[in-house]
Order: structure tokens, then C-alpha cells, then sequence
């Protein structure tokens, strides 16, 4: 009884909590439908009084370097992530497995990177990129984040559960220490990699403080500092947005979705079967 009764109220919170952060989306979804005076007129009505699509199709046309924004993020997050996979993978997997001189060094220096605040980073970042040239560039915003020492750690606790025999198997097949791991552990790492595909490419997707500082000419910005245009001096466009905020959820949405039935096996970071 005793348990049905706290799992009733775990329950509960759950579908509480769900409500509270689903409201503000909802919310955001309706207005991108709405005209900018019935946005301004207040109230939380989330069915549109005059239902409209004209939000979304100006966008594109009232700001010309909308699609060119869309584009920006999605190659920069494309690539951030694929990158980050192998090599935070090829990381892990070296501190893992792997006994090389300095290795305990190297993996105490990425737990000390993990309590650096990556704020304080930003202007070394950005004197860095300035001698090399690289700012308002897509190698700017690329380069500085194509590790993350995070999943490093995290891509070796997963390695290190990883079953050995396989790796052994591998070996007497006559696979070097490349081709086992490309062709056996990589494919077997398919939820710790699901998990990480997600939060890497959220954190790129959303990144709004490395192309602030990165980027000047508005061609090169990303969508979340694009974002900014639809703001005047005098007057805010929450109706685009709104609209824009939705398009720039969808690929979000689509990657989680897609990955999703890894997601709760990655996050644990167990050992394969």
C-alpha cells in the first residue's frame, strides 16, 4: 500500500512537472500562429482568435538571411557532431583500454577542464581565432568545439565496462587495435553514441555566446543570433519570433526522436551484450 501510494505521488509530480514545462511551448506554438496585435493584446489563450500562416512565410521573405541562418546552424551542428563522436570516442576508448605514459596525467587534466566554466573561456577563444584569422568563419565556430572533455569521460566509463572478450576475440581474428575498434566496439557503442549525438548536437544548436563573440557579419550568424533581427529599437516581432523559434525547434525534435530509443541505455552507460 505503502508503495502504491509513493509511486501515486511520483506520478503525479511527474505529470505536474510535464504540465508546467509543457504550457510555455504550447503557448510559443500558438502565438507563431497569431498576429502580432493580437500577441501585443495579452491574455493566454492558446487557440489563435484569427489563425494564420503568414508568420512563417515572412520570415523567409521579410528577413532574406533567415534560410542563410537555418543553414549555418544546421552545417556547424552537423559537423560539431560528427566530430565530437570520434573523438571523444577515440578519447575514451584511449583511456580506457589503452596504457600509454601520462595517461593517468592526461585523464586528471580532462576532470580539471570539466570544472572550468566555459564562459571564462570565451575570450581566449576569440584571441585565438583572431591571430589565426578565422573569426566571422565557419572554422571559428567549428574548431573550438569539435572535443568535448564531458563525453570524454564519459565515453571512457562506458569503455571501461565494455566486455574485453569481444576485444580479445577481435584480436586473435587478427584485428589491430584500429580495425577492433572500428569494426567491433564503435557498432556496439550504439547507445552511449545515441546519448551523446543528442547532447552535443542540443549544445551546438543552441549555442548563442561563441557566435556573439565569433561572428560580426550577419551572414555567417546562427539562427539563435539571428533571432535578434526580428527585434527593433521601438518595436519586438514576437509573431516571427515565435515562428521562427519553432522552426528552429524542429531539427531538435527530430534528432531526439530519432534517437531516442538509445537514449535511456546511453545515459546509463553500461557494458554491451
Amino acid at each position: 500500500m505503502r508503495s502504491l501510494r509513493s509511486n501515486w505521488f511520483l506520478y503525479a509530480g511527474l505529470a505536474l512537472y510535464t504540465l508546467i514545462t509543457f504550457i510555455p511551448f504550447t503557448w510559443a506554438l500558438s502565438a507563431s500562429f497569431k498576429s502580432l496585435a493580437e500577441i501585443s493584446a495579452g491574455g493566454a489563450n492558446f487557440i489563435p482568435q484569427d489563425f494564420t500562416l503568414d508568420n512563417y512565410k515572412e520570415i523567409f521573405t521579410q528577413e532574406p538571411l533567415f534560410g542563410r541562418w537555418l543553414f549555418n546552424s544546421v552545417l556547424v551542428a552537423v559537423i560539431v557532431t560528427i566530430f565530437n563522436l570520434l573523438f571523444n570516442s577515440m578519447s575514451g576508448y584511449a583511456l580506457a583500454r589503452i596504457h600509454f605514459p601520462g595517461r593517468r596525467g592526461w585523464f586528471f587534466l580532462i576532470l580539471a577542464v570539466l570544472v572550468v566554466p566555459g564562459q571564462i573561456t570565451l575570450l581566449p577563444k576569440f584571441l585565438i581565432l583572431k591571430s589565426l584569422g578565422w573569426l566571422n568563419s565557419y572554422q571559428g565556430l567549428i574548431v573550438p568545439t569539435l572535443v568535448n572533455a564531458t563525453f570524454i569521460f564519459m565515453m571512457r566509463q562506458f569503455f571501461l565496462n565494455f566486455p574485453k572478450e569481444l576485444e580479445e576475440a577481435a584480436a586473435l581474428d587478427g584485428l589491430n587495435r584500429f580495425e577492433t575498434f572500428f569494426q567491433v566496439v564503435l557498432p556496439l557503442a550504439k547507445p552511449a553514441l545515441a546519448a551523446q549525438t543528442i547532447f552535443i548536437f542540443m549544445s551546438s544548436w543552441n549555442e548563442f555566446l561563441l557566435p556573439l563573440v565569433v561572428m560580426s557579419n550577419p551572414e555567417m550568424f546562427t539562427l539563435p543570433l539571428g533571432l535578434n533581427a526580428f527585434k527593433g529599437q521601438y518595436i519586438t516581432y514576437w509573431n516571427y519570433i515565435m515562428a521562427a523559434s519553432m522552426v528552429f525547434t524542429l531539427p531538435a525534435l527530430a534528432i531526439y526522436a530519432f534517437f531516442n530509443r538509445y537514449f535511456i541505455q546511453g545515459v546509463t552507460f553500461t557494458g554491451g551484450k
